[in-house]
């Protein structure tokens, strides 16, 4: 038999991959083509979704007309974003969210959805009156929300005036009066003080416009200040800060007392103070029953009447005209010597005396202040001491009754304790818990923020990660397994030129066999052997076996030999 002549196999590495790639079928070279361009996209889709930044707010509850002029800032520099609940909330990258804030800042956006004194720069000829009055109305409105805004705890603001024509008469003269709403930001509420500034801003910016008829409400629609009287009553929200005030003044006085004693962490106090806010007037007047004699004298009045003899009456020329007859009756009056009778004897006389005294009357007018504490209670809990015993060790033992008597006469003397409006104190004592062996629970790990970040962060490589190896395992090792199978290295014999045996031949083939070679290769390495070596390596594959060999030649009986003859 002839020996084969085969064609020489190709030996650059290069040369070997086309011929390979050559021998695909069309469909398979379309598969691969497919499943490397899939392999890619994949790839590419899990490095696009990995670099993706994270979104956060830019700005929320904005108006539509500031949305799309950010919009429209942030599309001139090529900022990604994303609008969201409605078109009322715009999201950035997180890394340049600040940065594009302060840049949105200086051109003045967002500006509230409200126009200010601005809307006067662009005023046309031929505006009646009525229009320049609304428009300056308009913008006063617009100037004061935006000020409001300006305070931490405001997000917005809207104001409505209500601004009286002007009257000759002042009789039919109303005052203006405001109302103010403003939406707080989440979380945050207003402090007194500045529900009160808020008043006075919009008060002191409305000529006429009193702080008495500001009214301010929250975006839920709660009450913030309201319209008074000005004979009202003078009560407002401001009477419970001034109970807690007053309680937390009498707590300080018993901490600061009690806290070189007892340390501070051995005791808790708690002040309950009933505090009289009724504005009360009262007037007496006290008059003193007997009056002292050196009493001063109002008014004296003294009156004195005396009666004489009467003389001649009646009628002229009548008998009863005709004087008396001389009495008869001796003078019992002894006469004074040498006086002389100058008139006649008074038959009568009377004296009266008044005299008014100052009346002793004392007019009182007291008027109660407002804030005055009725009744305190007081409660106070003290901690058990701590003693050595015999071995040294530390233990909690309670206290004795006279150092309980000690701590509440010096809290009666630190409060200023007064039975008779009713005052009561309680001291107890008992173990405190040690804060060191309480169970303290914890954030769960799956809540914590940071945790959730570096989860998110590896979770995104590993997915990458478990992705390029799928590719690598399941598209590219075979394409390169069928196009640029890896050549094992030929076993060097001692001397090349030497002819194999055909146990060295053997003992090659197996390990050709035994080794991950594709068909093509081992075939290739067969062309390169002589006849003896090949008819060799046939007799010891038979040898080794020889149910492949039967089966071998029982294919080739039936369906004939797909290769040449040899």
């Amino acid at each position: 038999m002839a020996e084969e002549v085969l064609p020489t196999p190709p030996s650059s590495p290069t040369a070997v991959v086309i011929d390979n790639f050559n021998r695909l079928t069309p469909r398979q070279k379309m598969a691969g083509a497919a499943a490397l361009a899939l392999a890619i996209a994949l790839l590419a889709g899990v490095w696009m979704w990995s670099q993706q930044p994270e979104y956060s707010v830019l700005f929320s509850n904005i108006e539509e007309k500031d949305g799309g002029a950010i919009v429209t800032a942030l599309q001139q520099q090529n900022i990604p974003y994303r609008v969201e609940s409605g078109g009322a909330t715009i999201m950035v990258p997180s890394t340049r969210a600040n940065e594009l804030r302060l840049t949105l800042a200086a051109q003045g956006l967002p500006r509230g959805g409200s126009v200010g004194f601005e809307l006067l720069e662009n005023q046309k000829l031929g505006l009646s009156q009525f229009h320049e009055q609304v428009n300056y109305q308009r913008a006063l409105e617009g100037e004061l929300a935006r000020t409001i805004q300006s305070i931490g705890a405001v997000a917005g603001a809207r104001i409505h005036l209500a601004i009286p024509k002007q009257s000759a008469f002042l009789r039919n003269e109303q005052k203006p009066t405001a109302s103010v709403v403003v939406s707080l930001r989440a979380g945050r509420t207003l402090e007194p003080a500045q529900i009160a500034g808020i008043v006075h801003l919009v008060s002191s910016s409305v000529p006429g416009l009193a702080a008495n008829q500001v009214s301010v409400i929250d975006q839920n629609g709660a009450l913030l200040a309201r319209q008074r009287k000005q004979d009202g009553p003078a009560l407002d929200d401001t009477q419970l800060e001034y109970v807690r005030n007053v309680e937390d003044s009498y707590s300080a006085r018993i901490q600061r007392i009690l806290d070189p004693m007892l340390g501070a962490t051995n005791f808790r106090s708690q002040v309950m103070a009933d505090v009289d806010f009724d504005d009360a007037e009262q007037t007496s007047e006290t008059y003193t029953p007997n009056p002292t004699p050196k009493t001063s004298i109002r008014s004296l009045q003294t009156a004195e009447n005396i009666a004489n003899n009467p003389g001649p009456i009646g009628v002229p020329g009548a008998l009863s005209n005709q004087p008396p007859v001389p009495a008869t009756a001796p003078i019992t009056s002894p006469v004074v010597p040498g006086a002389a009778q100058s008139g006649p004897i008074p038959l009568n006389s009377s004296k009266t005396a008044t005299t008014n005294f100052e009346v002793d009357k004392t007019v009182q007018h007291v008027k109660r202040a407002m804030g005055q504490v009725k009744r305190l209670s007081i409660a106070l809990v003290v901690n058990h001491k701590s003693e050595k015993d015999a071995k040294g060790n530390f233990k909690n033992v309670p206290l004795t009754e006279a150092e309980v008597k000690k701590i509440n006469d010096l809290v009666r003397e630190a409060v200023g304790y007064n039975e008779k409006r009713g005052d009561t104190i309680n001291v107890t004592n008992t173990a405190f818990t040690d804060p060191a062996k309480e169970i303290v629970a914890s954030t769960p790990i799956y809540k914590d923020p940071e945790m959730i970040a570096m989860l998110k962060e590896a979770a995104r490589w590993l997915v990458l990660a478990l992705v390029l190896l799928f590719v690598i395992k399941k598209v590219i090792q075979p394409l390169m397994r069928s196009v640029a199978p890896v050549v094992p290295e030929p076993i060097e014999a001692e001397d090349e030129n030497a002819p194999l045996s055909a146990e060295n031949l053997a003992e090659r083939a197996d390990q050709m066999v035994d080794s991950d070679v594709s068909p093509e290769v081992l075939e290739l390495e067969l062309a390169k052997m002589s006849y003896e070596k090949k008819l060799a390596r046939a007799r010891d594959v038979a040898r080794k076996d020889p149910k492949m060999v039967a089966q071998l030649i029982k294919e080739w009986m039936g369906g004939g030999t797909s290769g040449e003859e040899r």
